[in-house]
């Protein structure tokens, strides 16, 4: 019989991702126990070290059910994601013996699983230093500057090594709850679960839903100005060698500079800026394929859809087809 806490962590954490775990896995238990007559986790439980937590200024709470420190030994440990409302420093800091509590029931076997921003507090216990980690995109960047000893692999919406479970962010957390579900349940249990909650199942990359703003929270002016030019002139051919010559830089110390501040090569950061300006147009006006290739600095169209596909996931009709806003509104 195996043990599951769901943790309430001091903060704000998010109440969406701790009833929606806790309902997953009480219907999967439900439904487990009923085919097989006997349970999987035997004690699911919500646990934290305060009595009760407000979020929302007060709006909503969460009674934690258990205290963590009673909880001598727990199989499966979630760690739902945060609200806005405190930085992820804050939740660091008010969560130490939280964090404490989760080393010790990692080192005592238990595996531990973070939703979106509780990425963060897990990234605080040193757990996935040098290990994969995903958190929601637009945390990327902070995330990255906090914890540059993680592997971060912020396209991914599930990652998964030694025991230790991430997801990026927003409801992109059901997926891993699925994929947890169907690793304690089996893949027919995980199906239902998806079909009762109405969420898709198999759903491994953020890269379709991420919106490229830049990466500039550095302090190389050289780099700052590069971005700068990329972002100004995105919608021509541009020469790598010539902006280095520009800014007064060899392209070797360019690329090494700019790598070291925004974690892209000049080039790859010049086919982030193109294909998100792609992708507004694609979004919002009636224009071709090609129309959009063009008017993003591209020529072949080969390329145009290879870097499309490499950035976002979806080839340019298929995003077309998903997001443009005819497209969306046509019935089916």
């Amino acid at each position: 019989m195996k043990h599951l806490t769901i943790l309430v962590p001091d903060g704000h954490p998010n109440p969406i991702t701790i009833i929606s775990t806790f309902m997953a896995f009480t219907q999967a238990e439900k439904n487990h126990v009923m085919k097989w007559n006997k349970p999987v986790f035997e004690t699911i439980v919500i646990a934290g070290i305060t009595k009760k937590v407000n979020v929302y200024n007060g709006l909503f709470s969460v009674t934690p059910i258990e205290d963590i420190s009673r909880i001598k030994k727990t199989d499966f440990v979630i760690i739902p994601a945060f609200l806005p409302q405190t930085s992820p420093e804050q939740n660091i800091k008010l969560n130490k013996k939280t964090i404490e509590w989760i080393v010790s029931q990692y080192k005592n076997g238990a595996e531990v699983a973070s939703l979106c921003t509780g990425a963060y507090v897990l990234a605080a216990s040193g757990l996935v230093d040098n290990k994969k980690c995903s958190i929601h995109w637009n945390d990327a960047e902070k995330f990255r500057s906090m914890f540059p000893q993680v592997n971060l692999v912020a396209d991914q919406v599930i990652t998964h090594e030694h025991g230790l479970y991430t997801c990026g962010g927003a409801f992109s957390f059901m997926n891993l709850i699925l994929h947890l579900l169907e690793k304690y349940y089996g893949r027919e249990m995980a199906i239902l679960c998806a079909k009762l909650f109405q969420v898709d199942i198999d759903r491994s990359s953020q890269s379709p839903y991420i919106v490229f703003n830049g990466q500039k929270s550095h302090d190389d002016d050289v780099v700052l100005k590069a971005q700068e030019f990329i972002e100004k002139n995105s919608n021509d051919k541009l020469s790598i060698e010539k902006l280095a010559k520009k800014l007064a830089v060899s392209r070797r110390s360019l690329d090494r500079r700019f790598t070291k501040a925004t974690g892209n090569t000049p080039i790859e950061y010049m086919q982030r800026v193109k294909i998100e300006l792609a992708k507004k147009q694609l979004e919002t006006s009636r224009k071709t394929i090609q129309e959009v290739m063009y008017q993003a600095g591209y020529s072949d169209l080969k390329a145009f859809r290879d870097v499309f596909k490499k950035v976002t996931g979806l080839s340019p009709l298929e995003y077309k087809a998903k997001y443009h806003k005819e497209a969306v509104a046509l019935p089916r």
